[in-house]
C-alpha cells in the first residue's frame, strides 16, 4: 500500500492518483470535487465544525454518487489546514457510504480509518462539474470581491474588500498563505471556532480581517459569508473599522 498523501490544502494534490489523501481542507462539495478530479482512492477532510446546512461535510455525500470513499475528522480533535496533525490526532466524525463499505467508522482515529480506506474500491462513476464562484459586486469606493475559495484571489484585489468561503486558518503553518493579495478587508469562516490564525497574519500585513461563525454561514460559499455571516472574531484593524463579534458581515463590509 502507498503511504497516504498529506496535503494541507486540497488545491495541492500532485501525486494523488490511486492513493488515500489526507487534506487539511474542509469537506465541502468543491473540495470533494477537487479530490475526485485528482484520481485519489479515498479522501480524509476536516469537518470544519460542520456548520450551517452541514456545509463542512457536504462533499461526503456528493462523493457517494461516483463511489469514492471519504471521511471527515472532528474539528475538536485536530486543527484545520494541518494534514499531519489530522493524521496524528484526528478522530473521525462523519463518513460516507463508500467509506463505511471499506470498514471506516465514526469514532475511529484518522490513522485507523486511513488503513481501512487503503482497501477502498476506486471510484467508477462520474461526478458533475462543480465550479467555485468568483464575483465582483459594486460596493462604494472599493470593489467587493466574493470568492468561494481564497485560492481565487488575484493580485488586482489588493486594496479591495475580499469576502471568502475559506476557513480562517493559515494552512501549512506559513503566514504567507494567509491571502494572495493585501486586501483592505478580508472575511473568512471560523470552521467551528478555532480557524482564526489568518487574522493575526494579515494584521502584520496591514489587512483588516475577520471570521464569521461556521453556524451562521456555509463554509465554501462566499455569498453566504456576506449575506448570512455573523462575525465571530476580528483583528485589531477590523476592530478599528467598528467590527465586533455579533455584528453581521454585511454591516462590517458596509463600514469598510
Amino acid at each position: 500500500m502507498h503511504k497516504p498523501l498529506l496535503a494541507d490544502s486540497v488545491t495541492k494534490l500532485d501525486g494523488a492518483q490511486g492513493r488515500v489523501v489526507v487534506t487539511g481542507s474542509h469537506g465541502g462539495v468543491y473540495a470533494a470535487c477537487l479530490a475526485f478530479r485528482s484520481g485519489c482512492r479515498a479522501a480524509v477532510f476536516h469537518d470544519a465544525g460542520v456548520g450551517l446546512d452541514d456545509a463542512g461535510i457536504g462533499g461526503l455525500g456528493w462523493l457517494d454518487a461516483p463511489g469514492m470513499a471519504a471521511v471527515a475528522v472532528d474539528h475538536r480533535s485536530a486543527p484545520i489546514g494541518d494534514a499531519a496533525e489530522m493524521l496524528a490526532r484526528g478522530i473521525v466524525s462523519h463518513i460516507n457510504a463508500a467509506a463505511r463499505a471499506a470498514g471506516a467508522q465514526p469514532g475511529m482515529s484518522c490513522a485507523e480509518a486511513v488503513r481501512h480506506l487503503e482497501g477502498a474500491a476506486m471510484a467508477t462513476g462520474d461526478a458533475p462539474e462543480i465550479r467555485e464562484a468568483r464575483e465582483d459586486v459594486a460596493q462604494g469606493a472599493r470593489r467587493l470581491v466574493l470568492v468561494d475559495s481564497a485560492s481565487l484571489v488575484r493580485a488586482e484585489d489588493a486594496g479591495q474588500i475580499v469576502v471568502t468561503g475559506s476557513h480562517g486558518a493559515v494552512f501549512g503553518g506559513n503566514p504567507a498563505n494567509a491571502l494572495k493579495a493585501d486586501a483592505y478587508l478580508a472575511l473568512f469562516n471560523d470552521a467551528g471556532g478555532a480557524a482564526t490564525s489568518r487574522l493575526s497574519a494579515l494584521q502584520d500585513r496591514g489587512v483588516a480581517a475577520a471570521t464569521v461563525a461556521a453556524m451562521s454561514a456555509r463554509i465554501g460559499d462566499a455569498r453566504s459569508t456576506w449575506e448570512d455571516g455573523v462575525i465571530s472574531a476580528c483583528n485589531d484593524l477590523a476592530s478599528t473599522l467598528g467590527g465586533r463579534p455579533g455584528m453581521t458581515a454585511r454591516e462590517l463590509v458596509a463600514r469598510a
